[in-house]
């Protein structure tokens, strides 16, 4: 094991995806190849970053749920991103010699990605996305852990408007990175792996080890291979849960037929 990437890592490759999506698995894969570069944990929570985080917010898997929120992440002068390269540096561990690849995921970074692309012009990008009653299901089941639920207000229907608004940041990403950026989905990821690693490949050639269709360990609490958990996470969600997620995502139905979630949430 090699620590500390100072003087090694020459590019940077940021997982732009919700929380509950898929990301800590496609981070752990990433992490597996020669030449990369990984944090201990999500680059919001380690130490020495400097800016908004969603423990230091308390709003833990909310972090978009309503505009106050959404205003405080993205606020340029909350952020300084050389003191935070270079803690991420100093915490960045690699296994090969040849490592020059430092993989970042967090999920509230989606809300920020030009001020990403601005402050690492070395960087490429990969926007993902979930089926969005998988995603709530993820939320909600955490409960009050998840974050503040106005009184009156429901968890599902807080939910509901905070995976609305990262999908339309991520709409905003998709077109605002061009080239810069590799667009999958969750579910795409399960059923391709091998295409989804071609287009990865295509966009990071340093990174063409990558294998998705692997076993890995995933925050702890299971290891196992990759595999489309969408339906039995729907099939948790109660009526009204379904009633609440249901009377939000209404009003933007154009926006999840964007990525393919028109359907509802088979």
């Amino acid at each position: 094991m090699i620590a500390g990437g100072e003087g090694a890592i020459t590019r940077h490759l940021f997982l732009l995806a919700p929380n509950n999506s898929g990301s800590t698995f496609l981070a752990a894969a990433l992490g597996a190849c020669a030449r990369a570069w990984s944090l201990p944990r999500e680059g919001q929570h380690v130490a020495g970053f400097h800016g908004p985080s969603s423990r230091g917010t308390g709003t833990r898997l909310l972090w978009a749920a309503d505009p106050a929120s959404i205003a405080t992440f993205r606020d340029p002068a909350a952020y300084d991103w050389a003191r935070t390269n270079r803690a991420w540096n100093f915490h960045a561990r690699a296994d090969h010699p040849e490592a020059d690849t430092l993989i970042v995921a967090s999920p509230p970074f989606l809300l920020i990605a030009d001020q990403l692309a601005a402050a690492f012009p070395d960087a490429a990008f990969l926007i993902m996305v979930r089926n969005p009653y998988a995603v709530a299901e993820g939320i909600i089941r955490r409960g009050a852990a998840a974050g503040p639920v106005a009184p009156g207000d429901s968890l599902a229907a807080a939910a509901a408007r905070h995976i609305v608004a990262t999908l339309a940041a991520q709409q905003a990403n998709r077109t605002a990175l061009a080239d810069r950026a590799a667009l999958f989905t969750y579910e795409e990821m399960c059923r391709a792996p091998d295409a989804v690693t071609r287009r990865i490949d295509a966009l990071v050639p340093a990174l063409a080890d990558l294998t998705l269709d692997r076993s890995l360990p995933v925050k702890g609490r299971y290891h196992e291979r990759l595999r489309d958990m969408n339906a039995e996470q729907v099939a948790r969600l109660t009526p009204d849960q379904r009633a609440d997620l249901d009377a939000v995502f209404a009003g933007h139905r154009p926006l999840l037929a964007a990525f393919g979630y028109d359907k509802g949430p088979a």
